[in-house]
């Protein structure tokens, strides 16, 4: 059954799995989907794997276990089998099912690896229960205010925590004896009890669930407030952490960071009463991540549609993981021996093992490696076709631009409707920007089929780039079938410029907060066009687009009522509604507005020196951004004692930090919380030099002078020569000729010699505050 899903994310979700070289895995019985969550590019990708009931999950040393509606399913990590799943040398994890146990319907809530095997909290009996072949469960700890067991639910035991390898800690949402009487006092009547004593804790608790021991902590949620929070395990003392918006339930640590499902929760009998229900009306659904060091939310995800309740969270290993179920045809081909019996298989294709090599090279962006790989593969089979593609399809990928474009010919010579070959040889010209040739590439590979996205897309960002914004924003379209973007899924019609002046137009932010802010011009035009104009966007740009007149209502991510709008758009669909050409963009400057209520400190600096702010990385996770970010010891070579310089940059690392002080470069990180208090300091700069960033965008957006310095092969939105943009007035751009960092610093550090700004009038705060 397809599952109608769309989700909304801050740029850190994907930034802080890359950066945990991790994904992450979320079971909801509701939807009976198991649900792999992966950064892919800069975004997220999930993957849906259907299971009836999937609850509690553990996870240790490449072992998964996971409860469904009846049976209990073990996986095992072979990662060698990752790189055979689809699509091919995409993945870097993959577990495949290795042994079921068939338990009955006992609501397993959840479960740990022990000293001694799996523990289980078998919900329905109200007890903790390990494994044995001969029997479904065998029973092994009850709370002792339990009589008996059967399977009525007595006491709605739900969550275990492990101390030193052993049980140590549940939840239970009742101190009952009778089947289902915990649902008699829910709001209230939760306990979190030490095993196997059976002391309780902490009393009149509203329904706790994942109890966790981390750091020498007592963690665990309290779901009825929507809660993260820890208890003081001799006292009971509670420490709320953060408050949520939706029922908490799930949870896991990396670290400093706490992984929290939330779910929308029912107004049905079961949550009827919580206090959550009175002090969030608009709950949410997703996983939320809290700094437990900080105390406050860092990232979330926000799921729409079919998915409203979550009911584990798991981190796993992998950037980009498989779970394959058991109708995958890979299970009949893939097998797991002992090390001692593996040296002795015989292959059944002598270059099988070089293949596998490569591929897993390349899922590791081992590039050197994987060539090398079917360079070898090559020489013992020079007619092996897809080996020459791969190979072409590496070097394009390490940007080996002459040889890519040498050896994909070469596949094309063999088999001139390789539509894919075609595709892979567009990107290899624009690596060299022979756009011309890079768009016949293209175009052949769409003349050979006609749905290849990928092709469609590519070409429409070299016709942006080229400035043919007509034939562009249409192939920018494309975009939606691509794996990376997901779309917004609703009951709703998306507006493609039909009248809607009697309806409400919802306008969603995607991509980067940069594309936002730049499309954040068009919407005084649409909000003519529609009765009622809303705004769904990510917390950090809600003030900006709060203070915009033409906004009747902002939004963050998450569940939206039904009935709040009529028709959607994401916002750079606009651009093409609007039939935006280089000489029809507004120019209306400042088009964006400081809110009234924002307020920063005044920047004292030297009395007479320019104050030149510096941003030097865009987001880690973007596919340009080794090109696209600047070293920062590289951008200080512009700092010099005359003028007082600023840091921009969030976040920024320790060595960084080091690095500013070193120089006397004032780090405003901590002061930087949202883009409105970003603008208020960027009202007060004479100039910023950045990189292609979100503040680059911020500065155009006021009308403050801003330098950006561009890779050689920028985004489109910069176009391919020139020091001016269309975009912005105030923007002077540095191309790179070649990857050249030192170059560009050099020429900015000249021009900033000569640098001599304009009057400050129409940029202090007080003028870019919203009337």
């Amino acid at each position: 059954m397809a599952v109608a899903f769309s989700s909304q994310f801050t740029e850190s979700f994907p930034q802080l799995l890359n950066q945990l070289g991790a994904s992450l895995l979320v079971s909801t019985y509701q939807a009976g989907q198991l649900i792999t969550i992966r950064a892919h590019e800069n975004g997220l990708n999930t993957h849906f794997t259907g299971m009836e009931k999937p609850m509690g999950m553990c996870l240790r040393d490449g072992e998964l276990a996971i409860g469904n509606a009846f049976q209990l399913v073990e996986y095992s990590n072979m990662p060698a089998v990752a790189p055979k799943v689809e699509p091919l040398g995409m993945h870097d994890t993959c577990f495949l099912p290795r042994n079921i146990r068939v338990t009955g319907d006992i609501d397993i809530h959840e479960m740990a690896y022990g000293q001694d095997g799996l523990w289980i909290v078998n919900t329905r009996m109200s007890c903790l229960c390990t494994l044995d072949k001969q029997f479904s469960v065998v029973p092994k700890w009850r709370p002792p205010f339990i009589s008996a067991y059967d399977l009525g639910d007595r006491c709605h035991l739900n969550g275990l925590a492990l101390k030193d390898g052993e049980p140590a800690f549940v939840t239970a949402l009742g101190e009952t004896d009778k089947p289902g009487g915990w649902r008699g006092n829910k709001a209230s009547g939760g306990l979190l009890m030490e095993v196997p004593d059976g002391r309780v804790i902490r009393r009149g608790l509203s329904m706790p669930h994942s109890p966790r021991w981390h750091q020498n902590r007592l963690w665990y949620l309290e779901s009825g407030n929507g809660e993260l929070a820890y208890l003081d395990p001799d006292t009971g003392d509670k420490t709320t952490v953060v408050e949520l918006p939706g029922f908490t339930r799930g949870l896991d640590f990396v670290g400093r960071f706490a992984f929290v499902g939330l779910s929308q929760v029912r107004e049905t009998a079961v949550f009827a009463g919580l206090p959550l229900t009175v002090r969030v009306g608009e709950r949410k659904c997703g996983v939320w991540v809290v700094d437990i060091e900080q105390s406050q939310v860092v990232a979330f995800l926000s799921f729409t549609g079919d998915v409203r309740e979550i009911f584990a969270v798991q981190v796993i290993p992998g950037r980009y993981p498989a779970i394959l179920d058991f109708t995958d045809p890979l299970l009949r081909t893939s097998y797991a021996l002992p090390d001692d019996a593996i040296k002795d298989v015989a292959p059944d294709d002598p270059l099988q093992a070089l293949r596998n090599l490569a591929v897993q090279a390349y899922a590791k962006q081992d590039f050197e490696q994987a060539v090398k790989h079917y360079r070898q593969i090559l020489a013992k089979a020079p007619d092996d076709e897809q080996s020459l593609f791969h190979l072409g399809v590496v070097l394009t990928d390490s940007e080996q631009w002459e040889q890519a474009i040498t050896t994909l010919g070469q596949v094309l010579e063999a088999s001139p409707g390789h539509a894919e070959a075609c595709n892979s040889l567009g990107l290899a010209y624009c690596g060299l920007s022979r756009w011309d040739e890079a768009l016949t590439a293209f175009d052949r590979a769409i003349e050979l089929d006609q749905k290849y996205s990928l092709a469609q897309f590519n070409r429409g960002i070299i016709l942006l780039k080229q400035g043919n914004y007509k034939e562009g924003w249409r192939a920018f379209e494309w975009r939606w079938q691509l794996p990376e973007f997901t779309p917004f899924n609703c009951p709703q019609p998306q507006w493609k410029g039909e009248d809607i002046r009697n309806k409400t137009l919802l306008v969603h932010t995607e991509q980067g907060n940069g594309d936002a802010i730049q499309c954040a011009r068009f919407l005084p035009e649409i909000r003519k066009r529609c009765d009622r104009l809303i705004i769904v966007c990510v917390a950090s740009l809600r003030d900006l687009f709060s203070a915009m007149g033409c906004v009747d209502e902002v939004r963050l991510p998450g569940a939206l009522p039904s009935d709040l709008f009529d028709t959607y758009c994401p916002i750079m669909s606009l651009c093409e509604i609007l039939e935006v050409r280089l000489d029809n963009i507004p120019d209306h400057y400042p088009y964006l507005s400081i809110p009234a209520h924002v307020s920063v400190s005044q920047l004292a600096g030297r009395e007479g020196s320019l104050k030149v702010g510096l941003c030097w990385q865009g987001s880690p996770t973007h596919k340009n951004d080794k090109h696209r970010s600047c070293p920062l010891a590289q951008l200080l070579e512009v700092v010099s004692p005359e003028l007082d310089f600023y840091s921009l940059q969030v976040p920024i690392s320790r060595e960084h930090t080091a690095l500013l002080e070193q120089h006397r470069v004032q780090n405003l990180e901590v002061e930087l919380t949202d883009y409105a208090r970003t603008a208020c300091y960027l009202a007060q700069m004479d100039l910023l030099i950045s990189v292609d960033t979100s503040v680059a965008h911020l500065a155009g957006a006021f009308d403050i002078p801003v330098w950006i310095m561009l890779p050689e092969n920028p985004d489109w939105r910069w176009g391919i020569k020139g020091d001016t943009s269309p975009w912005y007035r105030s923007v002077r751009l540095f191309r790179q000729v070649r990857t050249n960092w030192p170059g560009i610093i050099q020429e900015v550090k000249c021009a900033l010699g000569r640098f001599s700004p304009g009057p400050k009038g129409s940029t202090t705060i007080d003028a870019l505050k919203a009337s």
